[in-house]
């Protein structure tokens, strides 16, 4: 099992121990094959399965803690696990098991005028630091992605979720060493101190890569103190634009799921962008209200209904994670382009259309790292894409970009192989 830290009541001796002992098992997985990596993993799903009593009952102490301290309905949601999600979450586990291993893979490769025989090999990022609030669900996604990836993990998740995160561990690390694999590849902070972050955060030449997901505040405190590299998204703030020739049943559907499917995901669609020519805008923003969804509008979306509150400048800049949504009609594709532009966070951003030169300047101009079309932005997630699962969605331009899976978690080194040449 995980090694103890020499000193618990040293927090940043707590996390050098923890990330050394992730580092020494994770030479020990880059010696194994992509077969045993796998085999790890799905006795790992199974032992989320074997106990998924216990998992649940954790679960339900977080959920009803959570509801004494006044959680959002959103956050709730994030949190709670039943047997479906748990099931959900194993399946998860076994599908990355099933996908390709990206170590070892020869990115180019090339002969120099020198006669070297030049390569790029893919290999794991070494030692990946996550922190994570609420969802429980991270804590087997991030597992199973830096296992497979080669990679060791050293989990720290919030407060919330704290019984719930220690039995996924728990059941994870059984499967893992039952089929070899060795436990200390998956670490999990067993503090909540709050020191406990910042240690990870300056543990540099211990920890290689921090991944943030979570709120606001905890991702601007990450990148703001982190000495260790970052890769995070600070908001969700999606757009959808309904153009002028959009299809007014297909709008009307994925605006509804892009909103009211989950609300408190990060790809659900914060911001309704309708052109002032598109004639059904009226039965768009009317079904959103029918099913619940309070709506801020500008003058024009105003007008519309008159169930429509007030938008402020503050509302086109917030990622509300509820039921709430802003609404805005503009005048064209350009003016949509500029709105999205102005506040867009560069997550997921949709354009809804039959137009073909729309569409392809939408996907053209709009930079996030994610663009749709015709589709809802609660597509924006690392399963959907076929990843299997996600340690996250990236909105830099810099390593990885959009959801982040397997590939994302590896870097590459130079093989370089000669016949005696000197210089």
């Amino acid at each position: 099992m995980s090694t103890q830290p020499k000193d618990q009541n040293d927090t940043v001796t707590l996390v050098e121990d923890l990330a050394r002992a992730g580092r020494t098992a994770q030479r020990q997985l880059a010696r194994m094959s992509s077969d045993d990596k796998a085999a790890g993993l799905r006795s790992a799903a199974q032992a989320l399965r074997d106990d998924a009593e216990t998992i649940l009952a954790e679960n339900e102490k977080d959920v009803s803690a959570g509801e004494r301290n006044g959680l959002t309905g959103a956050m709730l949601d994030r949190l709670k696990l039943d047997k479906e999600r748990l099931d959900a979450i194993a399946s998860a586990v076994e599908a990355v098991a099933g996908l390709p291993d990206p170590v070892g893979d020869v990115i180019d490769q090339s002969t120099a005028p020198s006669g070297l025989g030049l390569s790029r090999v893919r290999i794991p990022i070494g030692m990946i630091g996550i922190i994570y609030e609420s969802r429980p669900n991270v804590t087997a996604d991030a597992a199973a992605l830096c296992v497979r990836s080669g990679n060791a993990a050293l989990l720290r998740g919030g407060s919330e979720a704290v019984h719930s995160n220690r039995a996924i561990h728990a059941a994870m690390v059984r499967g893992l060493e039952k089929a070899g694999v060795p436990g200390d590849v998956v670490q999990f902070m067993p503090t909540q101190d709050r020191e406990a972050v910042g240690a990870m955060l300056k543990a540099s030449g211990l920890i290689d890569m921090i991944v943030p997901r979570g709120g606001k505040s905890l991702v601007s405190r990450v990148q703001t103190e982190a000495r260790v590299p970052v890769l995070a998204h600070l908001d969700g703030i999606c757009h959808t634009y309904i153009h002028s020739a959009a299809n007014p049943e297909m709008a009307r559907d994925i605006a509804l799921n892009a909103k009211m499917r989950r609300t408190g995901i990060c790809g659900a669609m914060e911001t309704l962008l309708i052109d002032a020519d598109f004639p059904a805008a009226k039965d768009v923003v009317t079904n959103l209200l029918d099913k619940g969804c309070e709506i801020r509008g500008d003058e024009r979306i105003r007008e519309l209904d008159g169930r429509v509150g007030t938008a402020t400048a503050n509302d086109w800049d917030t990622e509300y994670l509820d039921a709430v949504l802003s609404v805005a009609m503009v005048d064209d594709l350009d003016a949509a382009l500029d709105h999205i532009a102005r506040h867009s966070s560069g997550h997921t951003d949709v354009i809804v259309t039959e137009d073909e030169a729309a569409r392809d300047r939408f996907l053209n101009e709009v930079d996030s790292a994610i663009v749709m079309v015709n589709a809802s932005s609660q597509f924006a997630d690392g399963g959907e894409f076929g990843l299997g699962a996600e340690i996250g969605i990236a909105t830099g331009r810099l390593h990885a970009r959009g959801p982040v899976a397997l590939e994302g978690l590896t870097t590459y080194k130079w093989q370089v192989r000669g016949t005696g040449q000197t210089r």
